[in-house]
């Protein structure tokens, strides 16, 4: 997969794509039947997104609320076949653009697009003055074909990103798979914690995590996804989620323990699915009663692991 950061002067090779557009917070099945849309309507199949998601833009200030890192998106729309990822830098010139000339000027110049697959619910443009009709009509006047879609779902309700987001600061793994099709992920690189559970005898991979929506603090059943280097593969395990009230009031921390598992993962991109909420988190009288509750966490999460799969 080409990755594009921009849309001016690109190589023949990465323009004339039909291309879905939009967010793809989380790549969902919603998100999936515009890339499947776009591919029926040709090749090079394309994604156009934009970095940083234009929420995060508008309001700097706002809680991270990201279903998906970058990278994690990237690694998603990947393995659902996409030739082509525009990653347009959605800055002070970007969201000051009037709807009709992005078509113009990115679709059309930049990208010359033969297909557009598009939600029926996107907004573009300054003052988010453009949408799908807009689309339409401009996409007969400057040749490029536009497919509308209205929102798709399940019992769980429409396929949305802030549907999901719900579920997860639920603790709701398996409703927000459904719509996912995919467990819910927490991805990065592997920084330095306090070594804590080294000592308690559950060593553990530490993430941060920026942009990304906090879910449901406490304990989960977890695989995980060593992305690179010697270990690179995926693992079983048990996350902690929050606040460690054990030890005094903290700044949310997710650290992930990897069954039978020996190595240094510091700097490794690792990603980190999460497949049951097990309990809350909890403040303990002393480590011994911390220990043992850890491992009926992890014999539990055993149980969970060797029984999950992703929900159709």
């Amino acid at each position: 997969m080409e990755r594009v950061t921009g849309y001016r002067d690109l190589a023949e090779k990465l323009r004339h794509a039909s291309v879905a557009i939009g967010n793809f917070d989380g790549v969902h099945k919603g998100h999936q039947t515009l890339i499947e849309d776009a591919r029926a309507a040709g090749q090079p199949v394309g994604v156009i997104t934009f970095e940083p998601h234009p929420r995060r833009f508008f309001q700097p200030d706002a809680p991270p609320f990201c279903l998906t890192t970058p990278a994690e998106k990237a690694r998603r729309l990947e393995r659902h076949g996409i030739d082509i990822l525009y990653q347009l830098p959605f800055d002070a010139h970007l969201s000051g653009m009037e709807a009709e000339d992005f078509v113009r000027d990115v679709l059309c110049d930049g990208l010359a697009i033969r297909h557009l697959s598009v939600g029926a619910d996107f907004r573009f443009g300054k003052a988010r003055k453009g949408d799908a009709v807009l689309l339409r009509q401009m996409g007969f006047d400057r040749d490029f074909g536009v497919t509308i879609h209205d929102l798709v779902g399940d019992e769980t309700g429409e396929f949305a990103s802030t549907a999901i987001r719900t579920m997860l600061q639920q603790g709701q793994c398996r409703e927000a798979a459904q719509q996912l099709g995919c467990w819910h992920t927490v991805s990065g690189p592997v920084v330095q914690g306090d070594q804590r559970g080294r000592d308690l005898g559950y060593p553990t991979a530490n993430l941060t995590y920026g942009e990304q929506l906090i879910p449901r603090y406490g304990i989960y059943a977890t695989w995980v996804d060593v992305l690179e280097g010697p270990y690179a593969g995926r693992h079983e395990g048990v996350a902690s989620l929050g606040e460690r009230p054990t030890f005094g009031i903290n700044a949310p921390n997710f650290e992930v323990h990897l069954f039978d598992f020996s190595g240094d993962l510091y700097g490794t991109e690792i990603s980190v699915s999460l497949v049951e909420w097990l309990r809350g988190e909890v403040a303990f009288d002393d480590v011994e009663s911390l220990i043992a509750q850890m491992d009926r966490d992890s014999a539990r999460a055993r149980e969970v692991l060797a029984a999950a799969s992703i929900p159709e």
